[in-house]
């Protein structure tokens, strides 16, 4: 009787580290979708840094604001752009450490799991046998 209370509550604490591990894959998902709209962002502003650098120092710069194109300076806007650069890049190494946390949190809890697995396995078939 006492090994059936205790094989209950294995798999009980299976099935909560279970959902755990869900709510980290979920978690590592969205972070890879939030990385992956940051370097679609990094790629747009480096391309726009490359095109900045292409014009003359006297050349007509707008900038889109809502839906009205403003003149702006050309050092201003050069400015903007490498500030905008190093935002999405910094966010992008953050990203990438807590990504690499929740993954070192996710193999933690498959070994746990595992361990569960064949803790209740070796309880089964041992009281199989008996």
């Amino acid at each position: 009787m006492a090994s059936s209370t205790g094989l209950r509550e294995l798999q009980r604490d299976l099935e909560n580290k279970a959902n755990d591990l869900s709510k980290l894959q979920k978690d590592i998902s969205k972070n890879h979708q939030i990385r992956k709209k940051y370097t679609i962002q990094l790629g747009e502003n480096e391309l726009v840094l490359k095109e900045l650098d292409l014009l003359n120092e006297d050349a007509n710069v707008y900038k889109l604001i809502g839906p009205v194109l403003v003149k702006q300076d050309m050092a201003e806007a050069n400015a903007n752009v490498k500030k905008r650069i190093e935002y999405i890049s910094a966010e992008l190494k953050r990203l990438d450490s807590t990504v690499q946390d929740l993954e070192d949190k996710q193999n933690s809890k498959k070994e746990t799991i595992m361990k569960l697995q064949q803790k209740i396995q070796s309880l089964q078939a041992g009281k199989g046998k008996a």
